[in-house]
């Protein structure tokens, strides 16, 4: 995995880091806390004796330095653990110590909430780490190459990023979704990840995702559900403060990574080129704006915005900074129209900034809309200063 500085910054005390497989979180854990104990529960040995008996974390913990810290690696795979730290956490605050420090990894939510577990009753902050940013990779962002296999750590540390995307699938099918039954049927939830797929920019219809795929709507209702958890996909709100129109009521769909969409959205004949790119281009900047409202100050939020007469903004960055609207076009070419949704959302909110990303070359400002090349949007986007300053 190459060794770049990311822009996460962990929260005081203890803490859990979720994000998918391949963002990275065991390097940024080993290299953060080279001191740490770490306990790997990809481990098949370290879960058979951790296990049968839970309570030997007690003896692990013992060793530690009283200033330590121990790093859970994939903590939703042994559940059971969690209430030996929670214990552990209470016995140290009872005791006036808060010396020692639990990090703990997780790639999925599902088991610990499903399970009852309280996520340590409020005693760790929760946060999460994303596949890089442009900015993190610097010289070494290309655009084309992230629109075709995306920004995940783990692909790119590989010669073969597409054969490897497609095994990054499987290996989330058989580890997470079979393995831990979630499913009843693994065809029908892979045909749920190909049909769904087709919404990744789109507004959400799951009664058409179901059609698409053969089975029953509450059925793709828990599919989702089970994609979210699994932190492989969300889903962006509408933003509906102060509405003066009608607005659209379903939210938008994104992969949390483009080359994930490409590897799960089917190719034929009858798809057209222009339109999956132009997708992979919308979900592109989706991760890299949701990345920047996690990693950034200010508890900014990602929405989109859409009237019922189908007037759309594709992203909505509102927070502590202000009020962004941006809106994404495949296109080297700014048409009048391509205009039309920022300048009804400036009527209905005239403090908000107005961007267009587009594949042109120039920095241009048309009716009062900053429009940018994507790549020196993407490039300029660091969660530690105010948003994209270069652009304003």
């Amino acid at each position: 995995m190459e060794s770049l500085s990311r822009f996460y910054k962990p929260p005081p005390g203890h803490f859990f880091l979720f994000g998918p497989r391949g963002t990275g979180k065991t390097w940024w854990a080993r290299q953060t806390y080279p001191a740490a104990v770490h306990v790997d529960l990809l481990d098949p040995e370290s879960v058979r004796r951790l296990g049968a008996r839970p309570e030997r974390l007690r003896e692990i913990v013992a060793a530690v330095p009283r200033a330590g810290t121990v790093v859970i690696d994939e903590v939703q795979k042994l559940p059971a653990l969690l209430e030996v730290v929670h214990a552990l956490i209470e016995e140290q605050r009872r005791a006036g110590s808060d010396g020692m420090r639990f990090v703990l990894t997780g790639s999925s939510a599902r088991t610990l909430r499903r399970g009852g577990v309280n996520l340590l009753g409020g005693r760790a902050a929760e946060s999460w780490l994303h596949p890089y940013m442009a900015a993190e990779l610097g010289h070494r962002f290309h655009l084309d190459d992230a629109l075709a296999t995306g920004l995940l750590p783990v692909i790119r540390s590989v010669a073969d990023p597409v054969r490897h995307l497609s095994a990054y699938n499987a290996l989330y099918i058989k580890e997470e979704v079979q393995a831990e039954g979630l499913v009843r049927s693994v065809g029908d939830f892979s045909r749920f990840l190909e049909a769904i797929s087709f919404s990744h920019g789109s507004v959400l219809n799951l009664a058409n995702v179901s059609r698409e795929c053969g089975v029953h709507r509450k059925t793709a209702e828990g599919y989702l559900a089970i994609l979210e958890d699994l932190l492989l996909g969300f889903r962006v709100p509408v933003f509906s403060r102060r509405a003066k129109r009608a607005l659209a009521a379903h939210p938008k769909f994104y992969f949390f990574d483009v080359g994930v969409f490409l590897a799960n959205r089917p190719t034929g004949p009858l798809d057209e080129p222009e339109a999956i790119a132009g997708a992979a281009l919308e979900g592109l900047v989706a991760q890299h704006l949701r990345a920047w409202c996690d990693y950034a100050p200010g508890g900014q939020r990602l929405f989109y915005w859409r009237t019922r007469s189908q007037v759309e903004v594709d992203f909505i960055v509102y927070g502590a900074g202000g009020i962004d609207a941006i809106e994404v076009k495949n296109s080297a070419r700014i048409r009048p129209e391509d205009l039309r949704g920022l300048k009804a959302f400036a009527d209905d909110y005239p403090a908000a900034r107005l961007t267009l990303l587009s594949r042109a070359r120039e920095r241009l400002v048309i009716d009062g809309v900053t429009c940018l090349p994507v790549e020196d949007f993407l490039m300029g986007l660091n969660p530690g200063r105010p948003p994209w300053p270069e652009s304003r």
